[in-house]
């Protein structure tokens, strides 16, 4: 009760109520639940249209995959029961439906069989995922081991520099028939170094310096210890061949600069910089060369009388599947050659599942890396803003990079499409990565856990 100059007696407002926010478990576990059984269902169809009957190992496979996804999900409930619902479920529909098309694949060698490995390195990357939202209280502990991390990534990109080169590349370590690649842990390590090292110097960085144009160039000071870490990295990769990899590096990088600063400046210098640096590299790299003209000219081996190569074959692959794809089981991809089960997993997609299944795919990564964006717009601390941008700029990149090569939009970059492709190293970093994402979107919404939610 208060009294108002007149002499009235005026009555306050009572306080907005708290408000509660949901933790949606429910929501989370019945998405976790469909995620499993599009899969399994896939593997059915696989059989039926190859055999014409159930697979023997249908029962195994779903309850395979359902044992892990119960796993994650009982780790998101009880540690982080904030959590956005929709990251777990599209991280397991992935994963479950790369390991159908492998299995698929696989039918077409029965002497060279991934699928059994890759359910090994799935197995893998959960009981990492589970591990990291367990134990990972608080992301912003990461902040404090910036540069342990920066000098593990370095260390881990250099590695394969000791080893043959495969494919034309040195990005793997093989070891007695064990192989790993290393520049996929390494991305998320660059991830939280620049990160932290971008929230502890925004200010600098979008302020202090020279101004030329319209760019505010900051001083060396400041910016120098990032670029020459970048520059470090990149050139490692190039001298593995890796150009994949330095392209996802680079294009991270620049994002992350833009996401700290406001600066739109840092996009155009970024685009310049990746133009020059792609023409200089293609006219003295014979490997990223021979790249360059089978992109500009696909079919130009079909005319010399040598056969279609990889990139017409996964055109073909693309049209023949038309709106509606051939149906799981049913198409030819495996004409592709040898790396239809990494490389080029996403034309065998397009061709079995049509425009309208990849479309879904597409999707799905879509709303992977915006719910991602979203947690980061959601926290009030700068490192847990760009580390959540950080990580799902990661997978957009990824997908762009991939599925643009394989459809000929740019040249092939011999990147892993994540979730979908065969590769230990991929599924378990991306399964880190969700990981990530999720304790970073628990931390937004506890934030308003009795408050008022805007």
């Amino acid at each position: 009760m208060t009294k108002a100059a007149t002499g009235t007696t005026v009555t306050a407002d009572p306080p907005a109520p708290a408000v509660r926010l949901p933790r949606r478990g429910g929501v989370g576990l019945a998405l976790t639940v469909v995620a499993v059984l599009l899969p399994v269902y896939g593997y059915c169809a696989v059989g039926l249209a190859r055999t014409g009957a159930v697979p023997p190992g249908a029962a195994g496979y779903g309850a395979g995959l359902g044992v892990l996804a119960l796993l994650a999900h009982l780790a998101v409930r009880l540690r982080a029961p904030y959590a956005d619902p929709l990251l777990l479920p599209i991280g397991v529909l992935l994963n479950g439906l790369g390991l159908v098309l492998i299995y698929r694949l696989d039918l077409e060698t029965p002497g060279d069989r991934a699928a059994p490995a890759q359910l090994v390195w799935s197995a893998l990357g959960v009981t990492l995922f589970a591990y990291v939202v367990a134990a990972l209280r608080d992301h912003r502990v990461l902040q404090r081991y910036a540069y342990v991390c920066v000098a593990a990534a370095l260390v881990l990109l250099t590695l394969p520099i000791f080893f043959p080169a495969v494919n034309g590349a040195r990005i793997w370590i093989r070891i007695a028939g064990f192989s790993i690649q290393p520049g996929e842990f390494a991305k998320v390590l660059l991830a939280v170094f620049f990160a932290a090292y971008l929230a502890a110097n925004r200010g600098a960085l979008a302020h202090a310096g020279r101004r030329v144009w319209r760019l505010q160039l900051p001083t060396g000071r400041v910016l120098g210890p990032i670029v020459a870490i970048w520059l470090v990295s990149v050139g490692v990769l190039v001298l593995e061949r890796d150009l994949g990899t330095s392209l996802l590096f680079f294009g991270l990088f620049v994002v992350m600069l833009y996401v700290a600063t406001g600066r739109t400046g840092w996009i155009a210098v970024g685009l310049l910089l990746a133009t020059l640096g792609a023409v200089a590299v293609g006219r003295t790299e014979p490997h990223v060369a021979a790249r360059i003209q089978d992109w500009l000219h696909p079919f130009a081996s079909i005319e010399a009388g040598r056969g279609a190569n990889q990139l017409a074959q996964s055109l073909f692959a693309f049209a023949a599947g038309g709106v509606l794809g051939t149906g799981l089981g049913l198409g030819h991809s495996t004409l592709i050659g040898f790396a239809t089960r990494s490389d080029f997993i996403l034309a065998t997609a397009g061709e079995e599942l049509g425009l309208a299944g990849l479309s879904a795919i597409f999707l799905l990564y879509g709303l992977l890396v915006e719910r991602g964006y979203r947690a980061g717009l959601a926290l009030r601390d700068p490192f847990g803003r760009l580390l959540a941008v950080g990580l799902a700029t990661i997978v957009a990149l990824q997908v762009f990079v991939i599925a643009g090569g394989v459809t000929g939009l740019i040249p092939l970059t011999g990147m892993a499409m994540p979730f979908l492709a065969q590769g230990g190293s991929s599924v378990v970093t991306n399964w880190a990565i969700v990981a990530l994402l999720i304790r970073v979107s628990h931390s937004a919404r506890r934030e308003y856990d009795g408050q008022v939610a805007p």
